[in-house]
């Protein structure tokens, strides 16, 4: 894919599906059919007769090499920082290891306070995946404060680097437009399982989404300006996570639509995305990796990753699927297993790239059983399709199925077999 800055991707949702599946797919036929090239070897020499063809197969200790390590992508969740005893055995018995914290100490941060966090973490047998938190107002917007918030900000990465944080996970937002937000049901296989859908077009008291008002007190600001104030941010804070060993990850816009309530979006495109990278070059310098909101923009969720890796800025990864029906505008997510990305090839790239942070399996669907039961209440999407602790079960167990799945296809060994 040949991206130019601000240009937006044109191939039809078809083309899309086509080249992000096509190589996953051959693999899988060329394996299930034996087909391979005749007198291929693996690194001992062996062969193996499949259907007519010499076709090497892969060879792994099971399950020891598929398995979950610090050298592999690394499952996790939302956790606060002390949970109780019945969140982590949920988590646990899922085989979810990894905290993503959201209920951070107010900045600044001190090292004691975060060192305890990890501590008690661990001593539950969870690892902390990453902390957090939103940019401030002052900072987003350029107003009065911003100076002292982003010092209290410097003191909280020094903080997170000295207690063993590893990556600090952050929003950016003027505003987030959840009001184009709804619940689609499924009318087909999936029998009334519900959806987080977004549409632009859709209206609230009379007026499009995409027409929403400034909220009072918000002033208006160009792309340039928030651009500024963004650049101004990174320039000042990233020397000093990258000092401290700490990896910083923007979350994408999420929704991406272009204008959020009467100001642009700035992390919202890949062209966004890029433009952030390029700003500070340094490893610290990161992003959450989004496969679900990377097709929302209409771009192949695995072109983009590749592209991310060879940077080494994939710092966070969120992994979900979604149904577009026309890019930034209109949307659904829907199972991991039904959208339009590649899941296991964007879990393939990962590997290619040697990934060893965490990968959340977010936004559960809405399905009866949580629904009979009352766990989709903790949901902030509960009521525009977001599902509960069985809708999760299901995400985890698939992004699981697929890490093992891309750890057998790229570290398998090729040897001889019992018939």
């Amino acid at each position: 894919m040949n991206v130019q800055d601000g240009q937006e991707h044109s191939s039809s949702r078809r083309t899309f599906l086509k080249h992000s599946s096509s190589a996953a797919a051959l693999s899988a036929a060329a394996l299930a059919s034996g087909a391979g090239v005749a007198g291929a070897a693996g690194p001992g020499g062996h062969t193996r007769e499949g259907r007519g063809h010499a076709a090497p197969l892969p060879s792994l200790r099971w399950p020891q090499e598929v398995t979950e390590s610090a050298e592999t992508p690394r499952l996790c969740q939302w956790f606060s920082r002390n949970p109780g005893e019945e969140t982590v055995r949920r988590w646990r018995q899922a085989g979810v290891n990894g905290a993503l914290i959201t209920d951070v100490p107010e900045a600044p941060w001190q090292t004691a306070e975060l060192t305890a966090d990890r501590e008690r973490l661990e001593a539950q047998g969870l690892h902390v995946t990453a902390y957090l938190i939103s940019a401030p107002d002052s900072v987003v917007r350029g107003q009065d404060g911003r100076d002292q918030a982003i010092e209290d900000i410097k003191t909280s990465l020094r903080a997170a680097g000295e207690a063993g944080i590893p990556v600090v996970e952050y929003n950016w937002y003027v505003h987030r437009l959840m009001e184009g937000y709804y619940e689609e049901l499924d009318t087909g296989d999936r029998m009334g399982a519900g959806y987080t859908a977004f549409d632009a077009d859709r209206e609230v008291d009379g007026v499009k989404v995409r027409d929403l008002p400034r909220p009072e007190g918000v002033p208006a600001f160009t792309r340039e300006e928030l651009w500024e104030n963004y650049e101004h941010f990174l320039r000042e804070v990233v020397p000093v996570a990258e000092e401290a060993g700490v990896r910083m990850a923007v979350h994408p816009n999420d929704p991406p639509a272009r204008i959020s309530r009467g100001n642009p979006q700035i992390m919202g495109s890949v062209a966004d995305w890029k433009r952030m990278v390029d700003t500070v070059d340094s490893p610290s310098n990161g992003m959450t990796v989004h496969s679900g909101v990377t097709a929302e923009t209409g771009f192949d969720s695995v072109e983009f990753l590749h592209w991310m890796g060879r940077k080494d800025r994939i710092n966070h990864i969120h992994y979900r699927n979604v149904r577009v029906d026309e890019p930034r505008v209109k949307y659904a997510e829907v199972f991991p297993d039904t959208g339009e990305v590649d899941m296991f090839g964007f879990m393939r790239e990962l590997i290619r790239h040697g990934y060893h942070r965490g990968v959340l399996a977010e936004h559960p669907r809405a399905l009866d059983f949580d629904r009979e039961n009352g766990s989709t209440e903790s949901n902030q999407y509960k009521d525009v399709g977001g599902g509960g602790h069985g809708g999760e079960l299901y995400d985890t167990g698939y992004a699981r199925a697929m890490m093992q799945a891309a750890l057998l296809m790229e570290r398998g060994r090729f040897g001889p077999h019992d018939d």
